[in-house]
């Protein structure tokens, strides 16, 4: 069974996923903001405090970090990882006044909004689309979690299953969408490629 670990968890003011409105139609614009980076979740924390502290709730709708699943091979295992999909930014959902926009500017960790000029533009529908799945999107998506080995092509790794076990190779071709990687061994003084699953090898 392969193991899942979280590495973000997308807590919001009103949970977009629970809604059966499109998210481009929930109430406010969406805008995206410049974090520090690895402090995603500091300013979603801060915004948060920042939101209660001011009872902005009927201003400032929702703050979401976009992540997606990965597959990682660790320790020849393959594990699911939930990633953030942009680092460095933070989405908003807010109405579009220079008050929030002054308070959010202001909150530690954010480095500004993306965007040219004093006014940062809102996201349009299709690009709300393109970062936001809506649950019935998520439901009806047969896609698999994205795999990302920690090795790449002509990188040197030790086979650790099969008969040739404890072998040496370098990495000739990897099929990400099968999960298989073609690595060079020598055997008997000749280089032969063996097709070999992800979790059959390890870096050295």
């Amino acid at each position: 069974m392969d193991e899942i670990l979280t590495e973000e968890t997308n807590e919001t003011i009103e949970d977009i996923t629970l809604s059966n409105e499109h998210p481009y139609d929930l109430p406010g614009q969406w805008f995206v903001l410049n974090a520090q980076s690895g402090h995603e979740k500091k300013v979603k924390n801060n915004l948060l405090t920042r939101i209660k502290n001011l009872k902005l709730e009927n201003k400032i709708y929702d703050v979401f970090i976009p992540t997606e699943e990965v597959i990682e091979i660790r320790n020849g295992k393959k594990v699911t990882v939930e990633k953030k999909t942009f680092p460095g930014y933070v989405l908003v959902r807010m109405n579009d006044d220079d008050d929030l926009l002054y308070e959010i500017r202001n909150t530690p960790s954010v480095i500004g909004f993306v965007g040219s000029g004093k006014y940062p533009s809102a996201l349009s529908k299709k690009e709300v689309e393109r970062i936001i799945r809506t649950n019935e999107e998520v439901e009806d998506s047969k896609e698999l979690p994205k795999f990302k080995p920690d090795f790449e092509t002509g990188e040197t790794v030790r086979v650790t299953n099969g008969p040739f076990a404890d072998f040496n190779g370098i990495i000739e071709e990897m099929n990400l969408d099968q999960s298989k990687v073609t690595v060079l061994v020598n055997v008997f003084g000749r280089e032969t490629p063996l097709e070999l699953a992800f979790t059959d090898i390890v870096k050295n």
